[in-house]
């Protein structure tokens, strides 16, 4: 799940972000000339993708929604591929480091029910008012005020957090391989502007399934080789409460429960409660992301039928539920690879090459030079990262919690290997930024520049509007991943734009959605206030951080607890201004809902198929094997 708690993941590592640009000199491994290639074959095939689509998008239909031509797999593997941007990528990785197996919650609990709900309750009024976009349906529901407030909003996140994908890339790239950070900015936004400026959605989601399989191919290795090093699951476990059981407040076996210990805020790694976890992420914000955020629901609109559509949710579901292995488990090998004795976090390095290049106390030489040699020649460390390994101290200290992905890259993959890696995490960092831009285009396209500035277009003058807004979308990320680089606690105010937008979004649609009673006023004053009232609320715990203890109900909470209630909150207020206005103004006509409320809608039969055709099959196979995976890990 890409929200708000994502993000704060993600903050352990670019908060301090002078901190990582300080180590950027000594870059941490060197690409072979292997590698290399395999980064320039991907550019080359993301770009040639963009080219070979464009005579298909030059229709409004073709370019924004692919035409509605998309498979359910297709659709569903975009689907989840969106969601994979640098942020899930190394921000989980590095929480699964931070707070062990808790992260896994973000994965299964905040994001399996959701994805189900969207498939099976939420698509079929998405996809048969025909709307281009989640402000578009808002629009329909209640009128073009609550559309705007939701249209200006999205568009401000996407921008923004598409920047941040830049940076992030740019930053990783900096630190693990020494590429310099305008480098690595220019040439992603260049590739992703390209792409899906010439090819639009249809160019986006391609790339994003291709995306895909380079993310599990070139991670895989990575979780299997850990484990094996580590002695299986058993061993791994064994050695992690051997590491953590002197360095926090909480038990070391808490790193591997799911459930158990969220009782009390005091008792887990995260500072979370089990309330905060199934309300303010498994409901608000697991279901605001997944069935409201246009990043991810514009994929599932492409679907070529209803049937499709909702099946690509369900089908997302399932690599949803595996992703952990990926990215969860190279964080919790960091707390075994990464960790100094005292806990201290601490340079990569094999523990064959520790005996092989260990130090003579007596002369302050390596003792057996060819060994140590013959184990460095096997890493892709560079030699400066070679140096402050072996001496220790301080200046071994040399990574952050979210490095542990690329860190058990360098570790674990060879030439040509790391070279698919490095490929894999560029294609979660420009994934993302496809997905931001792609939404951002549609949304200002349709829901800004449409309504509000030229109604009576041409098909082919919105089509150019929205490449239009493709460039200058990637221009003002390009200067949003600056400010980045410039500025302290990027991160909280990132987070805080989802919390923000989301929660007050999500009880605005589901009150539209479900009772024909919400009135046009009350969907408009009710977003608007809900953002403003989560805002509220964010600054005053950033002002006074005593706070938190009274937005999370507890003084021993953490940030991951504030952000899960916050949304909570948000949601509840709005709920409450959307309820007493309505009971208060007066309602549309039921007659003027159908299609886009319960109750006043005659949904569209669909032809019977086979069962293993059948979504609601595939949807309780789902809910099993969900029930499964938290009941192992309780």
């Amino acid at each position: 799940m890409f929200g708000s708690a994502t993000l704060s993941a993600f903050s352990g590592g670019l908060g301090s972000m002078p901190a990582l640009l300080a180590l950027a000199a000594s870059p941490l491994a060197s690409l072979r000339p292997l590698d290399l290639l395999v980064i320039v074959i991907y550019f080359g095939m993301t770009i040639w993708i963009g080219f070979y689509l464009k005579g298909r998008s030059n229709t409004s239909e073709e370019f924004f929604m692919a035409g509605r031509e998309m498979t359910a797999w297709i659709a569903g593997l975009s689907f989840v591929s969106a969601n994979m941007g640098s942020l899930e990528l190394m921000g989980w990785a590095g929480s699964a480091y931070q707070y062990g197996i808790l992260a896994t919650h973000w994965y299964w609990v905040g994001a399996i029910p959701a994805m189900l709900f969207l498939g099976l309750v939420m698509m079929p009024f998405y996809y048969v008012s025909k709307t281009h976009s989640v402000p578009g349906f808002l629009g329909l529901r209640y009128d073009k005020r609550a559309s705007t407030v939701a249209a200006f909003s999205f568009a401000i996140e996407m921008i923004l957090m598409s920047g941040v994908n830049m940076f992030a890339m740019a930053v990783v790239m900096k630190v693990v391989l020494g590429w310099d950070i305008t480098f690595s900015i220019l040439v992603s936004s260049i590739a992703v502007a390209l792409y899906v400026g010439l090819g639009g959605l249809r160019s986006a989601i391609f790339n994003e399934v291709l995306q895909f399989v380079l993310i599990w191919g070139g991670a895989l290795l990575v979780p299997i080789l850990g484990l094996y090093q580590a002695g299986g699951v058993s061993g791994l476990k064994t050695r992690i409460i051997a590491n953590m059981q002197s360095m926090t407040g909480v038990s070391a076996d808490s790193y591997f429960h799911l459930w158990r210990d969220t009782g009390h805020f005091a008792s887990n790694p995260m500072g979370v409660h089990w309330s905060g976890i199934v309300l303010g992420l498994g409901f608000v914000i697991s279901f605001g992301y997944w069935t409201t955020d246009f990043l991810v629901v514009q994929r599932v609109l492409a679907a070529h039928n209803l049937r499709a559509a909702r099946m690509a949710p369900i089908i997302g579901s399932f690599f949803k539920m595996a992703v952990p292995f990926i990215v969860i488990l190279p964080g919790l090998l960091g707390l075994v690879l990464l960790q100094n004795a005292d806990g201290s976090r601490r340079q990569l390095v094999g523990e064959d090459i520790v005996a092989a290049c260990s130090m003579s106390s007596s002369t302050g030489q390596v003792e057996t030079p060819s060994a140590c040699s013959a184990a460095m020649a096997k890493t892709n460390l560079t030699p400066e990262s070679q140096k402050k390994v072996l001496a220790g101290g301080p200046d071994a200290e040399l990574h952050s919690y979210n490095q542990a992905l690329p860190l058990m890259m360098v570790r674990y993959l060879g030439p040509g290997l790391l070279g698919l890696g490095i490929t894999a995490l560029i294609a979660g960092f420009m994934s993302g930024m496809a997905g931001n831009v792609s939404a951002f285009s549609t949304v200002w396209t349709y829901d800004i520049y449409k309504p509000l500035i030229n109604k009576h277009g041409s098909d082919s003058h919105y089509v150019l509007v929205g490449r239009l807004a493709i460039v200058i979308g990637v221009a003002v990320s390009i200067g949003a991943a600056y400010l980045v680089m410039h500025a302290h606690g990027i991160m909280d105010y990132v987070q805080a734009l989802f919390s923000i937008f989301i929660a007050p979004l999500l009880a605005t649609i589901l009150f539209g959605m479900f009772w024909t009673r919400a009135t046009k006023l009350a969907g408009f004053l009710g977003l608007l206030t809900g953002i403003i009232f989560s805002a509220s609320l964010f600054m005053w715990v950033k002002l006074t951080p005593s706070a938190l203890a009274t937005v999370a109900l507890s003084p021993d909470a953490k940030p991951m607890a504030e952000n899960v209630f916050r949304a909570l909150w948000a949601f509840i207020f709005t709920a409450i201004v959307v309820l007493v206005v309505s009971l208060f103004t007066e309602p549309r006509p039921v007659e003027e809902l159908n299609g886009l409320v319960y109750g006043a809608t005659i949904l569209p039969t669909e032809e019977p198929v086979p069962f293993y055709k059948n979504e609601l099959i595939w949807g309780v196979v789902v809910v099993i094997l969900f029930a499964v995976l938290n009941i192992l890990f309780w």
